[in-house]
């Protein structure tokens, strides 16, 4: 059994909670802090976040989450402060890509993606903000991408939606640093996901190539990032963009 180490907090939700990072993440605070009880945001493909909550029965529950719905947002805010009396961290994870060339994006390829990566994210924020105002203590950490500084060609979109969470983890961080409630934001690369399974053999070779450590990172390592930046170790960091890249930029 590993070593459990005691992060001081008590009810964290972590959004697309059905992908492998979101996952990971999940599994992170799981294994290493005893105290932590997860609330997963999964609408759809519930399977695999549904095996983690049956392995941890009593510390990680499934939330229906639409992130793109403020209703919903308000709704699964106020079920965990009701629960635990705080919510004390939150992890925008979701979001999706779909890639094209500007020119010949569809209106709805640009709309799905700025709504799921960056108006998920305000929507997120804005909803626990008041109740971690009242607490006076609170970590925010927005997933964005490396894309986010540098954008590959057919990402207009998605390297658009990751650049806004940066901005806005940024000026969130200002507005609500006297409350006690850190802000930050994590940019990987490369990550052995789902997402890299639509890569070919040359592509992924390629990719590897222009990695200075020539390999992909792995969930585990986002998520020990993750796990840091939402302890009580980590509260005079806010505002920040740290890269998990392999040292690609």
């Amino acid at each position: 059994m590993p070593h459990q180490r005691r992060c001081a907090v008590r009810s964290i939700l972590i959004t697309g909670g059905n992908g492998g990072l979101g996952l990971g993440i999940a599994r992170y605070f799981l294994e290493n802090d005893e105290t932590a009880t997860i609330h997963l945001g999964v609408r759809q493909n519930r399977e695999n976040a549904q095996a983690l909550s049956s392995k941890f029965p009593n510390r990680c529950h499934l939330a229906a989450l639409d992130v793109t719905n403020s209703a919903d947002w308000t709704a699964t805010i106020e079920s965990i402060v009701a629960r635990h009396g705080t919510i004390d961290v939150l992890v925008n994870n979701a979001g999706l890509h779909r890639d094209h060339l500007l020119a010949t994006m569809p209106d709805d390829a640009w709309s799905q993606v700025i709504s799921s990566n960056l108006d998920s994210v305000f929507l997120g924020c804005r909803a626990v903000i008041p109740p971690m105002m009242r607490q006076r203590n609170g970590r925010i950490i927005n997933i964005a991408s490396l894309s986010a500084i540098l954008p590959p060609l057919g990402q207009t979109n998605y390297a658009a939606a990751k650049a806004g969470v940066v901005a806005l983890t940024q000026t969130l961080a200002k507005e609500v640093a006297r409350a006690g409630i850190t802000v930050n934001s994590i940019l990987p690369g490369y990550i052995e996901t789902d997402a890299l399974t639509e890569m070919n053999d040359d592509a992924r070779k390629l990719a590897r190539q222009g990695i200075p450590m020539r390999r992909f990172g792995t969930p585990r390592e986002v998520a020990a990032a993750v796990f840091f930046l939402a302890c009580q170790d980590a509260s005079y960091i806010t505002g920040s963009a740290l890269k998990i890249d392999g040292g690609i930029f």
